[in-house]
């Protein structure tokens, strides 16, 4: 057992540190076409924002936990809705920051995936995102939460440990193509119900209450944040 044990720890570590080829470039443009086809029609929409929202909530728990605060839960709902509840001071820089995470937290892990594929890091990327998805599921209180956030996981960890590198590669582009592109609509639907009276207790009013800065502005924010992740990624990714 140790002999194995000796033999099978320095393989683990060689393939997570290790670089691997990257794909052709068709493989590139068809996984950010896939991701394209899967954000742009509403129907598809509707059922792919819960990976959004995985994202999203998990940018506000992480945050939270960063900044000192005590994070006590995350719920993710059907409805591709989800809340985060921390304990701390309810106004200060550590408040700010977790509620700013919610909508950038998604195109800032394409951006970091993005950084991940140009460096040949696709082990490391997808076995990075397995460890994080397992540590918000310790943090999930509902049943719906529990089962998309075991869904996700199982995908990565099937992917990273069954198939081959040519799959692996197209899985890692694709997930990080969906995250750039997906990250980018989230504002504009939150943009969309402001203007029609509704979210009135959204991440960017919130933000608006503790900072004394209009909510346009952080909503402002979120946009730059969105399109300049996915512009400067999506350079990395065509070039790399």
């Amino acid at each position: 057992m140790d002999s194995l044990a000796a033999t099978a720890l320095p393989d683990v570590w060689d393939r997570l540190t290790g670089t691997q080829p990257d794909p052709d470039l068709w493989v590139v443009l068809a996984t950010a076409a896939a991701a394209l086809a899967v954000v742009v029609p509403h129907t598809v929409w509707r059922m792919a924002r819960n990976a959004i929202t995985i994202a999203h909530e998990g940018g506000h728990g992480l945050i939270a936990l960063l900044t000192g605060r005590q994070l006590t839960g995350i719920r993710l709902h059907s409805d591709t809705s989800g809340l985060t509840v921390s304990r701390g001071k309810p106004y200060g820089l550590g408040m700010i920051l977790t509620a700013a995470a919610g909508y950038t937290a998604p195109s800032l892990l394409g951006l970091g995936g993005a950084a991940l594929l140009a460096a040949g890091r696709i082990t490391l990327l997808l076995w990075a995102s397995t460890a994080l998805l397992v540590a918000m599921l310790v943090m999930i209180r509902n049943a719906y939460g529990v089962l998309t956030v075991v869904l996700a996981g199982g995908a990565f960890l099937l992917v990273s440990w069954l198939a081959g590198p040519q799959v692996q590669a197209a899985f890692a582009y694709a997930v990080v193509w969906f995250l750039l592109i997906g990250g980018v609509r989230p504002p504009f639907e939150l943009q969309a119900k402001r203007a029609r009276g509704g979210a009135g207790d959204s991440d960017a009013d919130q933000l608006s209450r503790l900072t004394h800065v209009p909510a346009g502005l952080w909503l402002f924010l979120f946009h730059a944040v969105s399109l300049c992740s996915l512009i400067g990624a999506g350079r990395w990714l065509l070039e790399g």
